[in-house]
């Protein structure tokens, strides 16, 4: 028993892939907790197709270089954040049509490029990453994106809170209350870059929000919310990769995102701020007994 569960400990890519996930926790943590706070989960799906076209570019001009595509898909991220603000500016446009619409037509771009170039790394890879095959190079950027990040929310931290409870407040006390805003979009664009390699575009999402909406049916403070964030997204990210070591047929992307859906699901029905099946058992129980 203890020998199979610990089978994985005697491969090289295996370890690789729980140190990797282990550091993109920390870092997701903090940035899906106030996308679901700020109610901005769809921004985050949004931003994570709004990538596409940036990396698919830089990896036909400069082939599997991390930096070139991440350098590509930040560009490209923060091109769609801001001609999203413009449109909605300028024109009748609505900044959630906007950004759906500007979305859709990057992913669709990025898709017809990486097709017609002729590409021979198959598209899956792009859109559902390959965790197991993380390099020192990836590594690094994990690690810089979680330094950053932590960094950033240790400043951040205070005045985005009260922007995120009372934007109007916030701007009372700010000379340019925009800037935190603005921070806090690029931390969800680097994140979403930095788990790209790992999770790809369509799941890297998943361990950003799943874990906070999961989390937010239990706990009540701000503090509370964060760790438990973070918890659930290490325990997605050990159980996924323990689940794809095991049954070599599920990838290991989406098993670390069925894992996080999972949790989900439970603390809709226990969680004390969900449907809290105990508690109404609980009180069958106690009114059939009176």
């Amino acid at each position: 028993m203890f020998e199979w569960l610990f089978a994985w400990w005697e491969f090289a890519f295996m370890k690789r892939a729980f140190v990797a996930t282990t550091v993109l926790s920390f870092s997701v943590a903090p940035v899906g907790a106030f996308l679901v706070l700020r109610r901005l989960s769809l921004a985050g799906e949004a931003m994570a197709h709004a990538i596409v076209p940036g990396i698919v570019i830089a990896f036909v001009v400069a082939g599997l270089s991390v930096m070139s595509m991440i350098t590509g898909g930040l560009i490209a991220g923060l091109s769609v954040a801001v001609l999203t603000t413009v449109l909605a500016r300028s024109t009748v446009i609505r900044e959630d049509a906007g950004l759906a619409s500007l979305y859709l037509i990057a992913l669709a771009l990025g898709i017809f490029i990486l097709s017609a170039a002729g590409s021979a790394v198959p598209l899956k890879s792009f859109l559902f990453g390959s965790v197991l095959g993380i390099d020192n190079e990836t590594l690094a950027l994990i690690a810089a994106t979680a330094t950053v990040t932590l960094v950033s929310f240790a400043v951040l931290l205070r005045p985005l809170v009260i922007n995120t409870i009372d934007p109007v407040f916030h701007a009372s006390l700010s000379r340019r209350p925009g800037i935190v805003g603005l921070w806090f979009m690029l931390l969800v664009v680097l994140n979403l870059l930095g788990a790209f390699k790992a999770l790809g575009t369509l799941m890297a999402v998943g361990l950003m929000i799943l874990p906070a909406t999961a989390a937010r049916y239990w706990v009540k403070t701000i503090a509370a919310y964060l760790l438990l964030t973070f918890l659930f997204a290490l325990l997605s990210c050990w159980a996924g990769l323990f689940i794809s070591f095991h049954l070599s047929s599920v990838p290991s992307g989406p098993a670390i995102v069925l894992v996080a859906g999972g949790l989900f699901a439970i603390s809709i029905v226990f969680g004390p701020q969900g449907l809290d099946v105990m508690r109404y058992l609980k009180k069958e129980r106690i009114s059939h007994a009176s």
